[in-house]
C-alpha cells in the first residue's frame, strides 16, 4: 500500500522547487554552486526564464520511491499563479489540489482532507507569479549534459530540509523530471511525459469540494 509521505513528495515539486518544509533547527545556510562560467550562469537564467514562461501545463507523470520501489502514475494540471491538480490513477485514492490559497490533500479511502498554506509548500515556488532562483532559494548544483541541464535547489536558510533536483531538456527547454530528497534522506523521482504547455484549463479543475461535507449533510 502506498503511504502518505510517498504522495506528499510529489508536491515537493511538482515542477520546481520552493521553500522546503521547515526543520526544527537550521544550523547553516545552503552552499551555492560555483557557477564559474558564463555558460553555467546562462543555464540558470534559462531555467528561470522557462519556469516563468510556463503559464499552464498538462502532463502524465510516473512517481517512484528509491528506497521502497513504490510507484504510482497519474496526470498533472498546472495553472500559474497558484493552481495545480494531481490526479492519481486507480487504485490510488489520493487527489492533490492547489486552489490559489491552499494545497489540499484528499484521501477518498480514509475520507481525510488536509489543508496547508500554499506559500509554505515546495510547490509554492513554481506557482508564484514570478519565479526567482535566488534569494530564499539557492542553486546548489548544476550539471550541463548533452542536450539537457540538471539543477539542484535548496532553501537558503534551511538546507537540511531537503533538496529538489530538476532535469530539463534544451532546444526547446522542457521540464522532464524532478527528484526530491527530504529531510530524512528519502528520495522520490517524478518523470513527466506527454507534456503540453499553455493549454486552456477550466477553473473548476482547481476547485475542491469536500465530499465529506455532502455526506454529513445527507445524514
Amino acid at each position: 500500500m502506498l503511504n502518505r509521505p510517498f504522495y506528499a513528495a510529489v508536491v515537493a515539486l511538482v515542477m520546481a522547487a520552493g521553500p522546503m518544509a521547515t526543520t526544527a533547527a537550521a544550523t547553516a545556510t545552503a552552499v551555492p554552486a560555483p557557477l564559474s562560467t558564463p555558460e553555467d550562469r546562462a543555464a540558470v537564467a534559462s531555467v528561470e526564464s522557462y519556469l516563468n514562461g510556463v503559464q499552464s501545463m498538462t502532463a502524465r507523470f510516473e512517481q517512484m520511491a528509491a528506497s521502497t520501489g513504490e510507484a504510482a502514475v497519474g496526470k498533472l494540471y498546472l495553472s500559474r499563479p497558484g493552481r495545480m491538480r494531481l490526479v492519481y490513477d486507480p487504485p490510488s485514492p489520493v487527489l492533490i489540489v492547489a486552489d490559489g490559497s491552499f494545497l489540499i490533500y484528499y484521501d477518498s479511502k480514509l475520507e481525510q482532507v488536509s489543508y496547508v498554506g500554499l506559500d509554505s509548500t515546495p510547490a509554492g515556488i513554481l506557482l508564484r507569479p514570478h519565479v526567482v532562483l535566488g534569494g530564499d532559494i539557492t542553486v546548489t548544483a548544476l550539471h550541463r549534459l548533452p542536450g539537457a541541464v540538471e539543477i539542484s535547489l535548496e532553501e537558503t536558510e534551511d538546507p537540511e530540509a531537503g533538496e529538489l533536483t530538476m532535469l530539463l531538456t534544451e532546444n526547446p527547454m522542457a521540464l522532464r523530471q524532478w527528484r526530491v530528497r527530504d529531510a530524512q534522506g528519502q528520495v522520490v523521482t517524478v518523470s513527466l511525459s506527454d507534456a503540453h504547455t499553455d493549454a486552456t484549463l477550466a477553473p473548476e479543475l482547481f476547485e475542491f469540494r469536500n465530499p465529506n461535507f455532502s455526506k454529513q449533510q445527507r445524514k
